[in-house]
C-alpha cells in the first residue's frame, strides 16, 4: 500500500487510496508507527481516495489516536471522508 506523505509545518498529511482490509492493514499499521518513530504526532489522515476500511483498520486509527495524544504530543484528525466510510465511523462511535 503505497502512501503519499506531505510534511508541513505543524503537521504531516498521509494520503492514501484504495480499501483497507486485512490484507494490507499490517502496511497501513506501518506508515503511521513509522511517523510516529519519527517523532511526527501531529497527523492528518486524507480519505478522500479510501474506499473502504475494514475493523482492522479503525484499530490502527484508534490505536494511532491514543499515541498521538499521550502525553499531549499532538492528534490524528481525519478528513475528506466519503459518507459510506462516515456511516461506519458513526457506528463504532468515532464520529467526534
Amino acid at each position: 500500500m503505497d502512501a503519499e506523505i506531505t510534511e508541513y509545518k505543524r503537521c504531516t498529511v498521509v494520503k492514501m487510496d484504495g480499501r483497507i482490509v486485512s490484507d494490507n492493514a499490517r502496511d497501513f499499521e506501518n506508515v503511521f508507527r513509522g511517523l510516529m518513530d519519527d517523532g511526527k504526532y501531529r497527523l492528518v489522515f486524507d480519505m478522500s481516495d479510501i474506499k473502504f476500511l475494514a475493523s482492522r483498520g479503525w484499530w490502527v486509527l484508534v490505536q494511532t489516536q491514543k499515541e498521538c495524544k499521550r502525553y499531549n504530543r499532538g492528534e490524528l484528525v481525519l478528513t475528506n471522508i466519503l459518507d459510506d466510510i462516515r456511516e461506519s465511523l458513526d457506528l463504532v462511535g468515532l464520529s467526534s
